[in-house]
């Protein structure tokens, strides 16, 4: 009898309902914070192909953890995830998203001018936004990336929070200029070298998963004109936003249309004896002739609103942590330079 009446006792909800009602709580609590953990994503994105889901990562930080989504645009010949293996910024989203940050990786023309290739990535700018439920974004583009992320904040600057430049050729780059004065246009070997372009843009779209029937523009010549010193010229005139009066000098705005604008790059060519693109970009610095450059991209030529750096120890791959994480050795590693800036872009709220 007395064992009886001491459960019906215990059993009479007055009892245990506080108990589950904690017991609730703690597993709702613990829900919400895996739901937070996880995130923290990674996106492959196309103008044609939308945008793919790569992976989901727990957060070990908030180091990265930014108001708004961080775009990675590509340079000239780049992809976002070639046949689904190879970042062309390799090993950076994961690192990014480590810290907290969504991140989505952009595909456009692997080769155009950045008018055409700044409408294929503002598309995707709004699909992101409308992905991600952010009415901002904050675009990180490398190379000629970093001109389609100048034209998108210069046409819609509604959806953009910041733009960086990662060593991009903002006044144009002296190896294109060499190029073009070696070709004329309709010549037999002009017409080889625009087609060995065209198909390199169609292997980074087919690599990039867009379909045959949807293959981005492919212009090898507009893409020369637009990335030489006459034609970055021509694009400044019209998208001047933090952008130095002269070559050589310092911006003088680092914040345009509410907009905040950064930049950074690198010097030398021969960083890594392992890194078999290292020779290439060694020849292809020839153009310089002593100038500070990364093999592809002058120092000058680089700057764009607040100038992290300029002389990071980085040729124009090590920029994206390229070839294959092959940097130079004893320097500060590239994931570690782009974690850096997204973190600045956390404190700034943006």
């Amino acid at each position: 009898m007395k064992l009886n009446a001491y459960l019906s006792k215990a059993m009479k909800p007055s009892r245990f309902l506080p108990t589950l009602g904690a017991v609730g709580t703690g597993l709702l609590l613990m829900s919400m914070q895996t739901t937070s953990a996880q995130a923290s994503t990674y996106y492959s994105c196309s103008a044609p192909s939308g945008c793919q889901l790569v992976g989901a990562r727990l957060l070990t930080s908030n180091y990265t953890n930014t108001q708004n989504p961080v775009i990675l645009a590509h340079g000239l010949g780049g992809f976002n995830k070639l046949f689904g293996v190879l970042d062309y910024f390799y090993g950076i989203p994961q690192t990014l998203m480590r810290g907290g940050t969504d991140v989505f990786a952009t595909k456009t023309s692997a080769v155009n001018n950045s008018e055409v290739r700044g409408e294929q990535l503002l598309a995707q700018v709004k699909l992101i936004s409308a992905i991600s439920g952010k009415p901002k974004v904050n675009l990180i583009g490398h190379s000629q990336g970093g001109i389609d992320v100048r034209y998108v904040a210069g046409v819609a600057p509604e959806y953009i929070a910041s733009a960086t430049a990662v060593s991009s050729p903002e006044q144009g780059s002296k190896t294109a200029d060499e190029v073009l004065d070696q070709l004329s246009e309709g010549s037999i070997t002009t017409e080889a070298t625009l087609g060995l372009f065209k198909l390199i843009g169609i292997a980074t779209d087919v690599g990039s998963g867009v379909s045959v029937t949807e293959l981005q523009q492919q212009d090898g010549w507009k893409s020369l004109v637009a990335l030489s010193t006459d034609g970055a010229a021509q694009f400044n005139a019209k998208f001047p936003a933090a952008m130095p009066t002269r070559y050589c000098g310092q911006p003088a705005n680092t914040e345009v249309n509410g907009i905040k604008y950064y930049s950074f790059s690198g010097v030398g060519q021969i960083t890594n004896l392992l890194d078999a693109t290292d020779p290439i970009l060694l020849a292809t610095s020839t153009p310089y002739k002593g100038e500070a450059n990364d093999g592809l991209v002058s120092v000058c030529s680089s700057r764009l609103g607040y100038v992290i750096r300029d002389n990071y120890v980085m040729n124009h791959l090590d920029s994206v942590n390229q070839l294959l994480g092959l940097v130079a050795f004893g320097s500060v590693n590239p994931t570690t330079v782009y974690r850096s800036q997204v973190n600045r872009l956390k404190n700034a709220n943006l």
